[in-house]
């Protein structure tokens, strides 16, 4: 009798080779997917995409490039991560923010939609939220406030229209503050732990934007990359929204102490002026440890603790430019001034 094999399952990683996403592939090749990243390392590393990946050096913004890739590899799953993730900056390269996370992303959904892939999982983000009422829950309606905030729940709402007309599936997920191994410690504009910890490896100051009194629920990534691998394993996922994160909310200069103390440092505090920015966002994630039987978050002190013990290994890191014209400059915190490319 002639045995039949189980054909392996391809997934496309968008930003695989940046934080979240490196994770994610780890995890989906421990589960035994073929993994293809398409990544155009303007925030991730070649070094991060493991080695049992396939690496494609591009963008989602290349119509023809994602006709090729989906033409070539058949996908079964797309994970789409990849995003500039920079809230306070996405008010200053609105062009730049909605061409690559909102009409990317489009460029994806429509190869979604014309591959008939078995689902599309997307990282949204709390952002969508904007000032509204903590904890944040999914069933609140979204008043996002910056433009980053704006493109990702409007591609929360072309997948549902996607889905309404043309039977694509999804899975979408609103994380916040994530941290941990692997981010990107050279980025000055986003990720307050890693800027804080590079800072203090550098013998300066953590900057706050603010009295530092603005509350946020920090994340460390192994309690976000598994589950949103391993999301289509999951029952009652399909088609449905989770805040996914931990719970307890720390004001930013809480954070700021409990990182001094970690790394043995006496806390240099140095005070920028207020910027336009949601005071209080954290969420509420009662939906998503029911449907993904989660009963408990890595400590905030024991996930910085492994975050500086990796942080040490790689070094302090050297502040990076954002690569593109800023389109607007009015209003611009003082403080990012001298460290971007005013050239448009």
């Amino acid at each position: 009798m002639k045995m039949t094999t189980k054909k392996q399952i391809t997934s496309l990683v968008t930003g695989g080779a940046g934080f979240i996403g490196s994770h994610v592939v780890d995890n989906l090749i421990h589960m035994g997917h073929k993994v293809i990243v398409l990544d155009d390392l303007s925030g991730g590393f070649k070094e991060n995409v493991n080695e049992k990946a396939e690496l494609i050096v591009g963008s989602i913004t290349k119509q023809s490039l994602l006709s090729q890739l989906f033409n070539r590899y058949n996908f079964n799953y797309v994970y789409h991560i990849a995003a500039y993730a920079a809230e306070g900056l996405s008010h200053f390269i609105r062009h730049f923010n909605y061409e690559n996370n909102l009409v990317g992303s489009i460029n994806l959904i429509n190869q979604s939609v014309k591959h008939n892939i078995n689902r599309f999982i997307f990282t949204s983000s709390i952002a969508v939220y904007g000032s509204n009422q903590t904890p944040m829950v999914e069933t609140l309606t979204p008043h996002p406030e910056d433009p980053y905030g704006i493109s990702k729940y409007a591609i929360e709402l072309d997948l549902k229209a996607a889905h309404e007309l043309f039977g694509l599936n999804y899975t979408i997920f609103r994380p916040h503050n994530v941290y941990g191994e692997r981010q990107n410690l050279s980025d000055p504009y986003r990720n307050v732990l890693g800027i804080f910890i590079n800072n203090m490896m550098k013998g300066k100051p953590m900057t706050i934007f603010g009295d530092g009194k603005q509350t946020r629920a920090f994340t460390h990534i192994d309690d976000v990359a598994p589950h949103i691998a391993n999301s289509i394993n999951v029952s009652g996922t399909r088609n449905q929204i989770f805040n996914i994160g931990s719970d307890t909310p720390y004001s930013v200069l809480e954070l700021a102490e409990i990182i001094s103390e970690s790394m043995n440092v006496p806390a240099k505090v140095k005070h920028l002026p207020a910027r336009n920015e949601v005071t209080h966002a954290f969420s509420d994630h009662s939906k998503f440890k029911k449907t993904f039987n989660v009963k408990q978050t890595t400590d905030l002190k024991e996930g910085i603790k492994k975050m500086i013990q990796w942080s040490h290994d790689i070094g302090p890191q050297q502040p990076t430019e954002f690569r593109h014209p800023i389109e607007i400059t009015k209003n611009l915190p003082p403080s990012w001034s001298s460290l971007l490319e005013k050239n448009g």
